[in-house]
């Protein structure tokens, strides 16, 4: 045991005291039996591959400074830009301290202290008289993503209590859903190259991802490919500036990359480029797909990507020659009608190219799949009645026009935890209508008034990260992280794994399913006899703070086949699509509102919306920490400048982006960082910190893609004007 964690132990014994079921510890941040710096090993909570490894300094009970683990092999000693200010986030002025009542209108955000037992009662009462109605439980609906990544605070306790409840049951499809079953449906599961591999790679791929910002520590391991002889290239229809550090960008249309992949098999296999040994030994389907390249000759794929021929082709043989090129795609080119298909078929070149056999080849979108946690023991799905399944992206139609889709009874209470769906979900105009309802009855967990909780009954004050224990796995690299509380909860906040239990008890849940501490929880999702997780351990995991994987450095998870698809194979031709009613084979599906498919709506907005984070937010989290939000400065737009000067707006101008669903403002930036065609706004702001109250979601659509029913947020015409 180090130094440091020696004098963390009387520390961790008094914060499992508190967080202990019936313990009657009372703390405070300033009251903490520590009188010398030491060093806390925690773990960054947020939705990024990266999942960091961190190091919390605390002096006389309080949070100091936050730093990446230098001996991480992934974090490398760094943190990014947003979480760099955990420290200024955990102690902001504007933390939520206590329990709130709503004494004001529905979204004033008007609120008045109660004690815990006066908004757990409320809470408890409201939600035992609509389970007993004639609308029954189901019309109680949870609303949470990753606004924590901890499987503790995320995805235990509160599965538990809305099973046991037999509330409706909320399908979690906003960010990667489309691109996971594309994954699925062609390698078996969300499984990928290893980035640790990447040094080895000979051409690098950055597809459709602003590496800097939502992927940092993939960077060193990019700079070191380079170094190494390796091209670096950019494919996105921004030069965002992870293109602006690369070699080459290549300026695609939205939404068109699966055309671009096909374009690319279609040389491969014409110059006779492709490994017919790993395709004959390894692929399911190749004849088939080899007759359904042939309809996407360059010439074709030029007309829907917008590059030209030689592009497609020079970039199609570069890859060919090149032994070992790592793809690394992220989650942004599956946000549109056919986002499922597109990842799918990025996903079938390292099989045709046989890349998948060297370290640094392959295709990267989550490793996520890797991490065989034991779900079931932590969320007990069985505990839940056969109950109906409302799809997260359309919360706005479960709020207001529920017999348009969502089926069963109405929502009539909605309990939100790490998750602001007032600015984060698509339709906001909708979903604030829904919010509005007198009728509904809406309970927060949160770390701040945002723009959800303006709209809340009850709100409850939730512990941030170094408040509290947590485990986490990665969607980037390949290691386990555990996450210590390193300061005592601020004023009366509890983490939502203790809120739940307390919670359950004043529902009179079984208490047996409540019963186990939040190191109980993490042992449980450690206990699991799958052959990934041998050897990680608890007892490693207090020592280390992270523990590698039980899989080989780098990572070759295909390089022998062994796919983990119902055929073993890379299934280039998929009979489970088939099934589904999908096309099985590999082919661009154009947006919902493609231009050339909707020429009528395209005149009115012939502009492509694409709203990916600011570089200083996490979808809405940081926004509004004053540093990060300064250098944000406000919100806005990014238009060509022959778009600009077309609609007459110069540099700095309000403008309005709208469309038939709603619309935002947004101060100009005219750039010839973007394709023509396409207008950029970096989100999300919260409603409350834009001058018309309105984001980007005003004009984005509830439909759905192709594969995962995820959201489709960049497949949204818009038309940009001056502002009056």
């Amino acid at each position: 045991m180090s130094r440091s964690d020696r004098l963390l132990v009387p520390y961790l014994d008094f914060v499992y005291l508190w967080q202990h079921p019936g313990a009657q510890a009372v703390m405070t941040a300033n009251t903490l039996p520590l009188a010398e710096p030491t060093i806390v090993r925690g773990a960054c909570p947020h939705d990024c591959p990266d999942t960091c490894a961190m190091l919390v300094t605390v002096e006389n009970g309080r949070a100091t400074r936050v730093a990446g683990d230098p001996d991480h092999p992934f974090t490398q000693g760094f943190l990014c830009t947003k979480v760099n200010r955990y420290v200024e986030r955990t102690y902001h002025p504007d933390r939520l301290l206590h329990p709130m009542r709503r004494v004001g209108p529905k979204g004033s955000g008007r609120f008045a202290r109660v004690s815990w037992d006066e908004a757990l009662t409320e809470v408890a009462e409201r939600l035992s008289e609509i389970a007993r109605s004639s609308d029954g439980p189901q019309a109680i609906l949870p609303y949470s993503y990753a606004g924590t990544m901890g499987l503790v605070q995320s995805s235990s306790l509160d599965r538990r209590f809305f099973h046991l409840l037999g509330a409706s049951m909320l399908d979690r499809t906003i960010c990667s859903m489309a691109g996971t079953v594309g994954m699925r449906m062609t390698l078996g599961a969300n499984i990928g190259a290893d980035a640790e591999g990447m040094p080895e790679s000979d051409l690098v791929l950055l597809w459709g991802t602003n590496t800097l910002t939502s992927n940092p520590h993939l960077w060193p391991f990019v700079l070191e490919a380079r170094k190494r002889g390796a091209p670096i290239i950019t494919i996105d229809p921004l030069r965002t500036r992870t293109a602006a550090q690369c070699d080459e960008w290549i300026p695609i249309r939205p939404g068109t990359d699966a055309a671009l992949a096909l374009g690319m098999m279609h040389v491969l296999f014409a110059r006779g480029m492709e490994d017919r040994d790993y395709l004959a030994r390894h692929t399911l389907g190749e004849d088939a797909l080899r007759a359904r390249v042939r309809e996407y000759p360059p010439e074709r794929v030029a007309t829907i990507t917008g590059l030209s021929p030689e592009a497609i082709i020079d970039l199609a043989e570069r890859y060919g020659r090149a032994r070992a090129a790592f793809i690394r795609v992220n989650y942004g080119l599956q946000r549109h009608a056919g986002g499922g298909m597109a990842v799918r078929t990025i996903a079938c070149l390292p099989a045709v190219t046989g890349h998948w056999r060297r370290a640094g080849g392959g295709v990267q979108l989550s490793t996520s799949a890797n991490f065989q946690f034991n779900k079931q023991a932590l969320e007990r799905p069985d505990l839940s009645p056969p109950v109906r399944t409302i799809n997260m992206i359309r919360l706005g139609e479960a709020l207001t026009t529920p017999d348009a889709g969502v089926g069963g009874p109405p929502v009539r209470a909605l309990l939100v935890y790490n998750s602001n769906p007032a600015a984060v979900a698509p339709d906001r105009n909708a979903v604030l209508r829904g919010l509005a309802r007198d009728d509904l009855f809406t309970v927060v967990l949160e770390h701040f008034q945002t723009d959800t909780a303006d709209w809340a009954d009850i709100v409850l004050p939730a512990t941030t990260q170094l408040e509290h224990w947590d485990i986490h796995f990665a969607y980037g690299h390949h290691y386990v992280n555990l996450n210590r509380p390193s300061v005592a909860p601020l004023g009366e906040a509890k983490p939502n794994s203790e809120i739940f239990r307390l919670l359950a008890l004043k529902m009179g849940l079984p208490g047996e399913h409540f019963a186990e501490d939040d190191l109980g929880l993490i042992r449980q999702a450690l206990d699991t006899n799958a052959e990934k997780l041998r050897g990680v351990t608890l007892e490693k995991l207090l020592e280390r703070g992270w523990v590698r994987l039980n899989v080989p450095t780098p990572y070759l998870p295909f390089a022998e086949g062994k796919f983990l698809t119902p055929s073993g194979k890379c299934e280039l031709y998929s009979e489970r699509m088939a099934q589904m009613g999908l096309d099985p084979l590999p082919t661009f599906t154009a947006p919902y509102e493609f231009p050339e498919n909707v020429p009528e709506l395209a005149k009115r907005y012939p502009l492509t919306l694409i709203s990916s984070p600011a570089h200083q937010f996490l979808n809405t989290t940081f926004v509004n920490v004053e540093a990060l939000k300064r250098a944000a400065r406000e919100p806005e737009c990014v238009l060509h400048p022959r778009d600009a000067e077309r609609r007459g707006i110069p540099v700095g101008a309000r403008v309005v982006i709208q469309n038939d669903r709603g619309a935002f403002t947004a101060v100009a930036r005219v750039e010839e960082s973007i394709r023509e065609g396409v207008v950029w706004a970096p989100s999300i702001w919260w409603g409350k910190f834009a001058a018309d109250g309105a984001n980007a979601n005003q004009t984005t659509s509830q439909r759905e893609t192709d594969l995962g029913h995820g959201p489709v947020f960049y497949d949204n015409l818009v038309e940009v004007s001056l502002a009056d």
